[in-house]
């Protein structure tokens, strides 16, 4: 195993983690169901910010989990890893755009109903977020990152070289990333956590497996 790479790794699986708590820490929570909660909210930097954080956290989840197969070699879960790594690669290909449509598009809109132009942004912001397209690849998405982790955290269980139940908080905070979007702002912040904790201990699991594994001189 290469202990550059399996580390690489392992920063990019916690780095995820922390913007994953970011997220929903620094997201406005304006009532958006009002005209002036949804513009307070859409219009500010903190929007921007806290979406990008997430976006990010599903480009770095996916890279650092590529290097689950090799960490695993020796154990009998490498293909299964090597199928979670892909797909949750699929997963945040598919919510990434959806993403971007709630960061730079509601805060493109939300900007202009800020400065006074007569635009009815509750309207505008259920066309965004509900459009079939949108709802459904984001939807497939989140599912297919949740079946991602569920299958990284089988294949860490089956392993015999990882701590069995290290890859448990992971697969369970995405199993639950589709609901919780419809709980109130401090379960989303919570879940935050959980995801996070999930994403520290796969990164911790993987950086003293690369360790483990190294040379010795």
């Amino acid at each position: 195993m290469s202990l550059t790479r399996t580390r690489a790794g392992a920063l990019a699986v916690a780095a995820a983690g922390l913007l994953f708590i970011l997220y929903p820490a620094t997201r406005p929570w304006s009532d958006e169901t009002t005209m002036a909660g949804a513009t307070a909210a859409m219009s500010s930097t903190a929007w921007v910010a806290s979406h990008l954080f997430a976006m990010i956290g599903f480009i770095l989840l996916p890279l650092g989990l590529l290097t689950l197969p090799e960490a695993l070699r020796h154990g009998r879960g490498s293909q299964l890893a090597l199928a979670a790594a892909v797909t949750t690669w699929i997963g945040a290909g598919l919510t990434l755009p959806y993403y971007g449509a709630e960061d730079f598009g509601l805060h493109a809109i939300a900007t202009r109903v800020a400065d006074g132009q007569t635009i009815d942004l509750l309207d505008l912001a259920e066309t965004v977020r509900f459009g079939p397209a949108a709802v459904t690849t984001f939807a497939l998405g989140l599912l297919a990152l949740a079946a991602g982790t569920v299958l990284a955290a089988v294949a860490i269980w089956r392993s015999g070289v990882l701590p069995r139940y290290s890859g448990l908080p992971l697969a369970v905070g995405f199993a639950l990333f589709l609901p919780q979007f419809f709980t109130p702002p401090a379960v989303r912040i919570t879940h935050g956590v959980l995801v996070g904790i999930g994403c520290a201990w796969v990164a911790i699991t993987l950086w003293r497996a690369a360790a483990q594994s190294s040379p010795r001189s």
